[in-house]
């Protein structure tokens, strides 16, 4: 997830240091927005199948709370640190802010790996860390949610969890559960179908169709599927995804220059969107090397996995048909690269307004938990495109007024508000 030579959370600092002096922020507010206002690291014992106990570590980051109960996903990666998890916290201030929901940033994780871990073993992980948490989380106070290689399956066990401990029904605490136990409607595809929005809306702007659109994608989890689908759905063409194969330990991309079909790549790839390369051969694509995905002939390219994949080493590669970037992943684009990007006028769609639509229906389920009163998918989904094309809009006006780059503009319309909501309550 990281090298030694990047750290997420620099990152997440220098965006922030570079738009709190294009606002003129004074140095209270800097320095309470730098940094985040909780932090959380602890130990997890688990008894193993095999009989031995083992001792993972599990974090939790309150950024900032001032708009309302901090909200943030649960990742589970072998390569987890303390500092993405504080820079994934910080860009969910403002993603939460940049779309205008009363949610605060918050983000969580454990250092593990899903792949080699049983079903009984997650579980065990799962109900160590709800209990860790239990007196600093709460639909009032911090709501978490699945986030990398973890599911609806692990956001019941944490909920069964604090239920237990808490004597009562509380399913607003945690978001992403199965539909029967809470969910929403719509939430498994908000974060593609969100993307997708954003790109529909800065297709607009440059006078195109999607139906004369081609697109490569980095990723083929949760967020990836449903933005090919939506995209394809509206006339565009996805023709390369790139996967993680778990038996050899490497990344690689799928090509088919007629266009994949995510439904027939869903039906050879694992829970965790890993493509069976040896069964996509016959299908008629091409594997090709891990990074070829930014290296295509399209006009859009969508970053969908992790932080640190566009960067000074391969900013380079991209072709010159490239117009837009929209990143589905969490800081998928170095400072450096950025540049390189602003540069070149290739049309940048910031990684906390384009994949908001899974915080945003997040919200969404929460307030429904919170009433008890469900709502039908159509409206969930009409809901989130409603609330997607507003903050696409605003940022793109904040954007041209004030000839700002595309992320500039996302953090000043953020920023803004978080910093107004912590001045009107006299923190600053």
């Amino acid at each position: 997830m990281t090298s030694k030579a990047f750290n997420p959370f620099d990152m997440a600092q220098a965006q922030f240091d570079r738009v709190a002096d294009v606002l003129d922020l004074d140095k209270a507010t800097r320095d309470l927005l730098r940094y985040p206002m909780r932090e959380f690291s602890f130990a997890i014992p688990v008894r193993m199948d095999d009989g031995c106990v083992k001792i993972f570590r599990g974090f939790r980051v309150q950024h900032n709370d001032a708009r309302g109960p901090c909200k943030g996903g649960i990742r589970f990666h072998p390569q987890e640190t303390l500092d993405t998890v504080r820079a994934l916290a910080t860009w969910m201030t403002w993603k939460c802010a940049v779309v205008d929901i009363p949610l605060g940033g918050g983000k969580g994780g454990v250092i593990c790996d899903p792949h080699n871990l049983s079903m009984r073993e997650q579980e065990a992980i799962c109900r160590g860390w709800a209990r860790a948490m239990a007196k600093n989380v709460g639909f009032a106070t911090d709501v978490p949610a699945p986030d990398v290689m973890t599911s609806p399956q692990h956001m019941v066990w944490m909920l069964d969890e604090i239920e237990a401990m808490h004597g009562h029904k509380e399913p607003g605490f945690i978001t992403g559960k199965p539909v029967g136990l809470g969910g929403s409607l719509g939430r498994t595809e908000a974060t593609g179908y969100g993307l997708i929005f954003t790109v529909r809306e800065a297709l607009k702007e440059m006078n195109l169709k999607p139906s004369e659109t081609t697109a490569s994608v980095q990723g083929f989890g949760n967020v990836a599927q449903y933005a090919v689908r939506l995209f394809q759905q509206m006339g565009g063409k996805v023709i390369a995804v790139s996967s993680w194969d778990q038996e050899d330990q490497i990344s690689y991309t799928c090509r088919r220059l007629s266009g994949v079909d995510p439904d027939e790549l869903v039906g050879i790839a694992d829970r965790f969107g890993g493509i069976d390369k040896a069964k996509a051969r016959p299908l008629g694509y091409e594997v090709l090397p891990a990074e070829a995905w930014i290296e295509q002939d399209v006009d859009i390219l969508m970053p969908c996995a992790l932080e640190n994949q566009v960067t000074a080493e391969n900013v380079g590669r991209i072709k010159p048909r490239v117009k837009m970037l929209a990143e589905g992943a969490n800081g998928p684009t170095t400072p450096e690269a950025d540049k390189v990007l602003a540069e070149r006028g290739i049309f940048n769609i910031p990684d906390f307004l384009a994949n908001a639509g899974g915080v945003t229906c997040s919200y969404f389920e929460q307030v429904q938990g919170n009433m008890n009163y469900f709502w039908e998918k159509d409206e969930v989904l009409g809901k989130l495109d409603v609330k997607m094309t507003a903050a696409f809009i605003a940022v793109s006006e904040i954007a041209r007024r004030q000839k700002l780059y595309m992320r500039d503009a996302a953090y000043v319309v953020a920023v803004s508000r978080v910093a107004k909501a912590c001045k009107d309550r006299g923190w600053v």
